[in-house]
């Protein structure tokens, strides 16, 4: 693939970095929200209220895309896949390429980070986003009367994660995969190792950092981790078969892998037959064992 930028995993050391990636798997999510309630929890998203969400000033750093096919005029046939969509942390960003001062950069973690105070509000970042994932901070949500869900008042404020910035006005903002948390468990890795040299390099444990959606998760759907790590279980994941990205025509090489949901539709047809037919279940469950 032609690419504009040299992939600095491709150094000699690059076994030593971390890239940290998602996976999530469509057949296990059902939709719930829990996720999104979670990432607003984890990382001080304000809420806009109902007058800001329609002109489209939402804040949500994820979202959840619903997709329908089937007999769109019968309700009940409908079948509905959800894809919860946030930052997708591409390797080839073009917010990044397009910000004038720098405020969106690649870390070496393989995170795309945003830098607030340097941010001046261009939104050039949001408009060649293809996810659309990045939100702009219209106003000062924590102290501003006509935003007073529990943020504006010392008590509220208590609700509010100390680990994590509370934007201000003009900056953009977007899902930045608990980068609280990454930071806290590679210290954590650190000190367990009890290092002495320091060029030593110690990577947490698999499975030892999970962000706010991932933990939240009722059937597990979300899985994070390092993906140079060979045997990590997002790793085998970006493997699987059923691995795809979001717009991969794009070629923004995103650091979220989706695995796609299969339904054995020939069977719901068989069910929805025999339904149909007065067939009742034990008889089709004895001529068709499974």
């Amino acid at each position: 693939m032609i690419t504009l930028w040299d992939s600095h995993y491709k150094e000699e050391n690059a076994n030593r970095l971390i890239r940290w990636v998602m996976a999530i798997d469509l057949n296990k999510c059902t939709g719930c929200g829990a996720c999104v309630v979670a990432c607003n929890a984890e990382n001080n998203v304000p809420v806009v209220g109902k007058k800001e969400i329609m002109t489209h000033r939402d804040m949500h750093w994820m979202r959840i895309d619903r997709y329908y096919s089937g007999d769109l005029d019968n309700a009940e046939n409908v079948s509905v896949v959800f894809q919860p969509m946030m930052c997708q942390h591409c390797a080839n960003a073009p917010c990044e390429t397009v910000c004038p001062v720098l405020a969106t950069v690649h870390t070496s973690d393989g995170l795309n980070s945003m830098s607030y105070n340097r941010c001046v509000g261009t939104r050039y970042c949001a408009n060649n986003c293809p996810y659309k994932v990045r939100r702009f901070n219209w106003f000062k949500y924590h102290n501003n009367e006509n935003f007073d869900f529990h943020q504006n008042n010392p008590l509220g404020k208590l609700v509010l994660n100390p680990d994590v910035t509370v934007r201000f006005r003009g900056v953009m903002e977007k899902c930045s995969f608990c980068v609280q948390r990454l930071q806290d468990g590679k210290l954590r890795a650190k000190v367990n190792a009890k290092q002495t040299d320091a060029g030593a390099f110690a990577k947490p444990k698999d499975g030892a950092i999970k962000t706010a959606c991932q933990q939240t998760c009722p059937t597990g759907a979300i899985v994070f981790g390092d993906l140079n790590d060979p045997e990590s279980e997002v790793s085998k994941l970006f493997r699987d078969e059923r691995a795809f990205t979001a717009l991969e025509e794009v070629k923004t090489l995103p650091s979220v892998s989706y695995l796609t949901r299969i339904r054995n539709q020939k069977a719901d047809e068989v069910k929805v037959n025999h339904a149909e037919h007065g067939h009742k279940e034990e008889e089709h469950t004895e001529k068709h064992p499974s």
